[in-house]
């Protein structure tokens, strides 16, 4: 618990900072921001107790293992490149620049509780401390209309998730009498035949389908994506997404791993819908923040893969390919954000000849686009290489894997047409009418050079980070 009280902290005193720091010095909240969570993340790894590999806390509502650890840390970075975005950005924010970067903090605490989540009581706490922070960052330009309509949508979708949520934890407790999963995993064989509690059950998916934006549950998503603020769409692409698998993974496979035994038909059927939606949708799209949003909706059908191979090697599988999905989708939304820093839309004609303006930026974008396409030998191959082989594995006890593997491969095919119009646009657009080079500070290039490094290194040295997805599944086989 050390971890999430300092996190928790650290946002109080960002939001206390707002009313004393002057304007011009609010910009330095966010860089010590990101130096304090870079302490706690070298922390994390120095075995000083702020990340044990076990203990419980809250009568087992609390589970500190190798799984919580691999998403601490993967919240933690993902937390630290939002923020060197969230300070650029802040020259966008009317008022409260402060306290924009509190709630960014305030989020992180609720997906730290998330990835140690072993009880449906702690499961909806931390779940809506993050989507109740996230109602505030969706609309925090209050000056924007496309901002306001964000936050209003994502508020009553969210609250309807929410409801389902609530209302299948309630039949659960109600036919079980368990709330914790491990005592519930050892009774749940016993309610397989009853309704009420397979209701429950999928009343709890939908709730989380909703937070992983996986087909029906993914309509929120594209007009979310396009009004929020760009580091807040950039932290619901990557936090909040690995929120809900994580919670995913622990109702599946430590709560109800009966239950799941018999519903891989279902979850076959969700992962390709979701990735033929989101790909399919993406085509037409000419704002960048949209295409991402229906990118992210493919990509959680692809991330779904490892939960429907039911096997270690899916789940550790799903974990790498989040490793590399957070540098790659850091990455781009860094790069949009400085480019339409001082523009009114985000429409792929605002890349044209930047190549010319930033080489830096132009070459950030480009990776990040081979990567999300799948290409060696950047992050986003090796990992969708890993989710096919773990679902092609299963395909001789369930033909049904193969339709899912060649839908998979579709769904790459097709995402190359829309992933190589922004590498287009980036370089073979018509010139663009502001051909003024685009100066970076310091700290960007910094972030930007970490999510560089962070997808070839995943690309061509992916042992390591696999070893570590692997251990950290490892505790789904106990």
């Amino acid at each position: 618990m050390t971890l999430e009280v300092c996190v928790m902290a650290l946002g109080v005193v960002l939001m206390l900072a707002d009313f004393w720091l002057p304007a011009d010095r609010k910009k330095f909240a966010g860089y010590a921001a990101v130096a304090a969570l870079a302490g706690l993340l070298f922390l994390s790894f120095g075995g000083c107790g702020c990340c044990s590999l076990s203990g419980t806390a809250f009568n087992g509502m609390f589970v500190e293992d190798g799984l919580a650890v691999f998403f601490k840390r993967f919240f933690l970075i993902a937390a630290i490149l939002v923020l060197f975005m969230a300070v650029e950005f802040s020259d966008r924010i009317a008022g409260g620049v402060s306290e924009y970067y509190s709630l960014i903090v305030f989020a992180l605490s609720g997906m730290l509780f998330a990835a140690s989540a072993n009880d449906f009581t702690m499961l909806f706490v931390s779940i809506e401390l993050i989507t109740i922070t996230f109602y505030i960052l969706t609309s925090f330009q209050r000056g924007r209309l496309v901002s306001l309509e964000a936050g209003v949508k994502y508020l009553i979708l969210g609250a309807l998730s929410s409801s389902f949520l609530v209302f299948g934890i309630a039949l659960v407790w109600g036919t079980t009498g368990k709330l914790n999963f491990n005592e519930l995993a050892a009774v749940a064989a016993q309610f397989e035949s009853n309704k009420i509690f397979l209701i429950g059950v999928l009343f709890i998916l939908v709730g989380l389908g909703f937070k992983i934006a996986a087909f029906p549950f993914q309509i929120w998503a594209p007009d979310v994506y396009q009004g929020a603020p760009t580091p807040t769409t950039a932290f619901l692409a990557v936090g909040s997404k690995a929120a809900g698998f994580v919670l995913l993974l622990r109702v599946l496979f430590t709560a109800v791993p009966t239950v799941t035994a018999h519903w891989a038909n279902l979850l076959i059927v969700i992962s390709g819908i979701t990735i033929l939606y989101g790909n399919l949708c993406a085509l037409p799209q000419r704002n960048l923040k949209r295409l991402l949003g229906y990118s992210s909706i493919a990509h959680a059908g692809y991330l779904l893969l490892g939960v429907a191979a039911l096997s270690t090697s899916g789940q550790s599988a799903l974990l790498y390919y989040l490793a590399g999905y957070l540098f790659t989708v850091c990455a781009a939304f860094t790069v949009i954000c400085l480019v339409t820093r001082h523009l009114d839309n985000d429409d792929l004609s605002a890349l044209a000849g930047l190549n010319r303006r930033s080489p830096l930026l132009a070459a950030t974008m480009t990776l990040a686009m081979v990567s999300l396409a799948g290409i060696p030998p950047l992050a986003g191959f090796f990992g969708k290489f890993l989710l096919l082989k773990s679902v092609l594995e299963q395909g001789a006890a369930n033909p049904g894997y193969y339709c899912l593997a060649f839908t998979a491969l579709a769904g790459v095919v097709i995402s190359f047409y829309y992933y190589f119009g922004v590498i287009r646009a980036i370089y073979w657009s018509k010139a663009a009418a502001d051909v003024s080079p685009i100066s970076l500070s310091g700290p960007i290039k910094v972030a930007l050079w970490i999510c560089i490094a962070g997808m070839f290194w995943l690309g061509l040295f992916p042992s390591k980070a696999l070893n570590l997805a692997t251990e950290a599944a490892s505790v789904f086989a106990k």
